[in-house]
């Protein structure tokens, strides 16, 4: 965990999803505690809703032990309460984000 990118190769069933949250993991445990309002620290950008949420449940399994919590955004759900995470969460996964805040925001 020194900075540098990281690659996760294994077999299916493996374990691999966690390479994605790992190093947000370790990022924010670093950090000082987040005040209302504040965040989020880290951001996950995954090419699929499907691997958006398995990597969401792996941050959630992960983070709970290290009091991070985190949401996921993604099309085909309500937007409102999505757009109200993004802000109020430590670490926010995403594969439609950028679409989301341009309509919401602009």
């Amino acid at each position: 965990m020194s900075g540098r990118d990281m690659v996760g190769i294994a077999q299916t069933g493996s374990g691999k999803t966690l390479a994605y949250i790992l190093p947000a993991l370790v990022h924010i445990n670093h950090q000082p505690r987040l005040s209302r309002g504040d965040g989020p620290i880290a951001l996950v950008l995954a090419p699929t809703r499907e691997l958006a949420q398995q990597i969401q449940q792996v941050a959630t399994d992960f983070g709970s032990v290290i009091h991070v919590r985190n949401t996921c955004v993604f099309g085909g759900a309500p937007k409102g309460p999505q757009v109200r995470n993004v802000f109020s969460f430590t670490c926010l996964i995403s594969y439609l984000l950028i679409n989301l805040l341009y309509k919401y925001l602009f």
